[in-house]
């Protein structure tokens, strides 16, 4: 069967892409298929072909009325007839929705699409049982399972509806899936005879990235996309709220963005689509409900303000970028936080449905903390090996670029396959930690597991190494996760054969995100363009040491380390530029800063340093209306409760607002609000404590008390001290 003059003829092409002339082979000879095929591989040829060859209309099921939208309109570009292709769906009125039946009852329509919800609707169904179905293609088919991703239950049903329709084979497609997506669509649609297709998952033109999120995400983002102006790029936010917060940062940045999500009117969504589509603009931020089936091939850049619930999510997202095959950036903002933010959304939901989202964030975890290639660890996810030396984009990531320390863990892999095994392999990944750690919990202690003489035999080693070692061992399939039973760790025979003849395990140690990094700025010279310049970052202490003895307080009072620390990855070489950086507002600057930047800018000039020319981040002033209130307030010697209570905020939050406003050297008098907490000489033992202190760390501090005071009363201690030391 010849299909390469059908191609030339309806879509102008010479060639088929990848495996798109087998499916479309499979279809035409009635045989039900199942297509997996990463996004920009051409998924929607393979249905819309044998649609346009073949006699009566097939049926498309699909999510979004966005995408029918889009598709609708590319098939009518490449047809005489309008009526080639229609929508389905709630949003016509009574004279489309005749159009549309006329149109399939006189054999112009080759392909219908429709929502899940439409199909179901009997009047629908009863027409279409009267008329000539081709087939029926389920496009985004990870709906159907509650495994994927972006599960919809309307999906579950669409086997009976079809029965209800006629006999006709059924293709499905998807971007996503893992094996165990892949086997519950099947079952679902009960179409398990049918032909599989599996294109390979390695986008070899993704440069992938994870940096940790710091308070300053916004500013990363911004430099990141002056980078590339002109550029068209997606920024995915996890709310509709963050969304339009990081638009308006982004305008008011002079970037051209517009806001997406479902909270906007559908007249705005297409109009912002549109204008994205049609180059008016360049970013899109965006919830997830954008970017399903845009057939935008020259996106450059995807950017996660907020890690996505799983990792199929994520590869589907960043799979947006460079469909071209053009230079496609994936850029993602990782803290452990925002994790502890999704799993507290999911306490309200059922066990089972929870169970099923801790094991998918879980995966999202490993692959954000690893330090191996993370091409090879999200294939791996997908059922796919591949070879990190030789393989196609293998130096195309932040972990490749700039490799951690290898350390030799042979005897580790053995102890850890060996617990596996001790404990009859029922525990998932965590309770195999706290095995190991000899860390007693209800479930250990039900199995008496922790009255074995192998309990605790990894103690030597924190649960963090264990853990990054288990996800280096599951991706030589060492181990696998039994993904039924939410992730229960099983060895392999490759995993016994190790323990009988080990041979030499380099294991690279994780990333840290942790709390005390929460200012940390990324070294990575090669990818970010952001480097931090250490020798200067040393300068700078050395005089801000300097500074600190002369006006007699301790450096910390000065500035402190992410000051530093970003001092020396933006030059400020005035007192405008030194504002911007972190923790120092005009007040500060005009102190101390006339030796800082003098410093700065000798270096720069001795160095011929190339300083970044977009240093100043403007804010949209959300805040600025708070801390003015702040102020205004605690000259007013109003309580701090009733600061609090009136702005909706818990008094820790306040603490952070006035922490905020002091740190950047602006005068704010708390003294009232303390001496109500604290007598003169627990005040006076706190301020010499800081007076001496190495650093203003408030751990260090509640150490130091050992529970003679608490976080709140020393943190307002710190404000006043700096208030009178620094400021």
């Amino acid at each position: 069967m010849d299909l390469h003059s059908p191609l030339k003829k309806f879509f102008g092409f010479n060639e088929f892409k990848g495996l798109q002339e087998q499916v479309i082979k499979s279809i035409v000879n009635r045989n039900n298929t199942f297509v997996i095929m990463p996004t920009g591989g051409g998924k929607s040829l393979c249905y819309q072909l044998p649609a346009l060859m073949q006699e009566g209309t097939a049926i498309v099921v699909s999510p979004l009325i966005a995408l029918m939208k889009n598709q609708v309109d590319a098939i009518r570009g490449i047809s005489e007839h309008n009526g080639v292709a229609h929508v389905l769906n709630s949003s016509l009125n009574k004279t489309e929705i005749a159009q549309v039946k006329e149109d399939i009852a006189s054999g112009i329509t080759k392909l219908l699409y429709v929502a899940p919800e439409s199909l179901i609707k009997e009047e629908y169904v009863a027409f279409l049982r009267t008329q000539k179905i081709s087939f029926v293609a389920i496009d985004e088919a990870h709906c159907i399972s509650e495994w994927g991703h972006d599960f919809r239950p309307e999906y579950r049903n669409l086997k009976h509806i079809i029965k209800a329709i006629d006999d006709v084979p059924v293709i499905c497609l998807t971007a996503t899936a893992t094996e165990k997506v892949q086997e519950d669509i099947l079952k679902t649609l009960g179409i398990t005879d049918a032909n599989r297709f599996k294109a390979s998952f390695n986008r070899a033109n993704l440069f992938y990235e994870i940096r940790p999120k710091t308070k300053e995400v916004e500013k990363d983002i911004i430099r990141f996309v002056k980078q590339r102006v002109g550029k068209s790029g997606i920024i995915y936010c996890l709310s509709r709220k963050k969304v339009e917060e990081v638009a308006q940062i982004l305008q008011v940045n002079g970037l051209n963005a517009v806001p997406y999500h479902a909270g906007l009117d559908a007249k705005t969504r297409v109009r912002h689509q549109d204008m994205f589509l049609m180059e008016d603009c360049d970013i899109v931020v965006a919830t997830i409900a954008f970017g399903m089936g845009i057939d935008k091939p020259d996106v450059r850049f995807v950017i996660h303000h907020d890690i996505p619930k799983s990792l199929e999510s994520y590869y589907q997202e960043t799979g947006r970028a460079g469909r071209d095959d053009g230079e496609g950036y994936c850029l993602a903002f990782y803290a452990y936080k925002d994790i502890e933010k999704l799993e507290k959304f999911m306490s309200s939901k059922p066990v089972a449905e929870q169970e099923i989202g801790h094991a998918l964030l879980q995966e999202v975890v490993g692959y954000a903390e690893t330090s191996m290639n993370r091409r090879k660890y999200l294939l791996h996810y997908f059922g796919e090996d591949f070879d990190e030396v030789n393989g196609a984009g293998a130096n195309m990531d932040d972990n490749s670029r700039n490799p951690k320390k290898k350390h030799e863990a042979k005897d580790d892999v053995v102890k850890l396959l060996s617990i596996v095994k001790q404990t009859l392999q029922k525990y998932k990944s965590k309770e195999v930690v706290n095995t190991l750690i000899g860390k007693e919990n209800a479930l250990l202690t039900s199995h008496r597991t922790h009255l074995q003489p192998f309990f605790g035999s990894g103690k030597d080693r924190s649960a963090a190494y264990w853990m990054a070692l288990i996800r280096q061992v599951l991706v030589v399939h060492f181990i696998k996760k039994e993904i039924e039973q939410y992730g229960v760790v099983k060895l392999t025979a490759l995993g016994n054969g190790y323990m009988e003849n080990p041979t030499s395990f380099l294991m690279t140690e994780d990333h840290s995100y942790s709390e005390e990094n929460d200012n940390a700025i990324i070294i990575n010279a090669k990818s970010s363009g952001a480097v931090l310049d250490v020798k200067l970052v040393q300068l700078l202490k050395n005089l801000r040491k300097k500074v600190a003895l002369k006006q007699g307080v301790p450096p910390f009072a000065v500035f402190q380390d992410p000051s530093l620390n970003d001092m020396a990855l933006k030059f400020p070489i005035n007192l405008e530029e030194l504002s911007t950086v972190h923790g120092v507002g005009e007040g500060k600057a005009r102190k101390f800063g006339k030796d800082f930047v003098k410093v700065i800018n000798d270096y720069v000039q001795d160095n011929e340093v190339l300083r970044p020319d977009d240093l100043i981040v403007k804010s949209t002033g959300t805040n600025s209306g708070l801390k003015l209130y702040i102020i205004q307030n605690t000259d007013r010697k109003l309580s701090l409760e009733d600061i609090a209570k009136s702005k909706g905020l818990e008094i820790k939050d306040l603490i952070k607002e006035m922490e905020a406003i002091i740190f950047s050297g602006t005068k704010l008098d708390i003294n009232y609000a303390l001496d109500d907490l604290l007598d003169e000489e627990q005040q006076e033992e706190i301020h010499e404590y800081f007076m001496e202190a190495e650093s203003d760390k408030i751990q260090d501090a509640l150490d130091e008390f050992d529970g003679d005071y608490d976080e709140d009363e020393l943190r307002l201690m710190r404000i006043k001290f700096i208030n009178e030391v620094a400021n």
